[in-house]
């Protein structure tokens, strides 16, 4: 944890080749891809003062294949849980929350 955004980058990319962090709507994915963004910050008090403050990330594989390797290796990492699945236009996304 405390860890930063590129270590979780490089740590992605060992998992797909196509890794995006926050990509706009004209970037063309290449699949399989892996979609990453921020979505919350847990902070923990004491004092009235934050002493424990960790990202959050929404981490979503996307794969055309839907017995992909690649949402094992995402959901072993420490930390992450699983959120939801769906499929469209042939894709499958399969949703983690990773704390990183």
């Amino acid at each position: 944890m405390g860890q930063s955004r590129l270590q979780l980058h490089q740590l992605l990319k060992m998992f797909c080749e196509n890794v995006y962090f926050q990509p706009p709507e004209n970037v063309q994915m290449k699949y399989p891809a892996i979609v990453y963004n921020r979505d919350y910050r847990y902070v923990a008090h004491a004092d009235n003062r934050p002493y424990l403050n960790t990202k959050r990330y929404q981490v979503t594989v996307i794969d055309r294949d839907p017995d992909s390797e690649i949402p094992e290796k995402v959901a072993d990492l420490p930390l992450c849980t699983f959120s939801r699945f769906f499929a469209v236009d042939y894709l499958n996304h399969d949703i983690y929350s990773l704390y990183f």
